[in-house]
């Protein structure tokens, strides 16, 4: 996920600003999750589930990057795409409808975990979380096609 975000900061950093702090707050997303999930660099060497703190900071940087997306940068993409014509509105609401269809699932991990989880719930943390990483790494991958389909015209204005 890492890697890919950085191809992403690479290829559309700088096009603009609202792009820039949108690519940011997905690192610092991705960078907390890989913290909760234990992966490399962020593997213990005893297996504990994450504290509260940590998982409520993580809703939170989640839900911000996704409205984020939603009420910030998917609208811009979309006006451009209309003024780039009837093929590129089309790629774009198909690519925004499958990112929308993920937001459920991040919603839901929200409302699961987000303030004191119960115990019960937490005995499914880790497949939750894992669940929620394999469906967040797909939405990037349709919110880089839709950066790359008004990247192709141009730069957003």
């Amino acid at each position: 996920m890492l890697t890919k975000l950085e191809q992403a900061k690479e290829e559309w950093g700088g096009t603009l600003s609202i792009i820039d702090d949108w690519l940011e707050a997905r690192q610092e997303c991705v960078v907390l999750y890989c913290q909760l999930a234990g992966l490399p660099p962020y593997q213990n060497s005893v297996r504990s589930l994450p504290e509260q703190k940590k998982i409520t900071q993580f809703c939170e940087l989640l839900l911000d990057y996704a409205s984020r997306g939603h009420f910030e940068v998917y609208e811009q993409i979309i006006a451009q795409c209309k003024l780039d014509g009837e093929e590129n509105l089309k790629i774009a609401q198909e690519l925004y409808s499958r990112i929308t269809k993920t937001t459920d699932t991040a919603l839901n991990f929200n409302d699961k975990y987000a303030e004191n989880a119960s115990e019960q719930a937490l005995l499914n943390f880790d497949k939750d979380l894992s669940e929620l990483g394999q469906i967040m790494e797909s939405r990037f991958e349709r919110e880089d096609q839709l950066l790359e389909v008004v990247h192709l015209h141009h730069t957003l204005a």
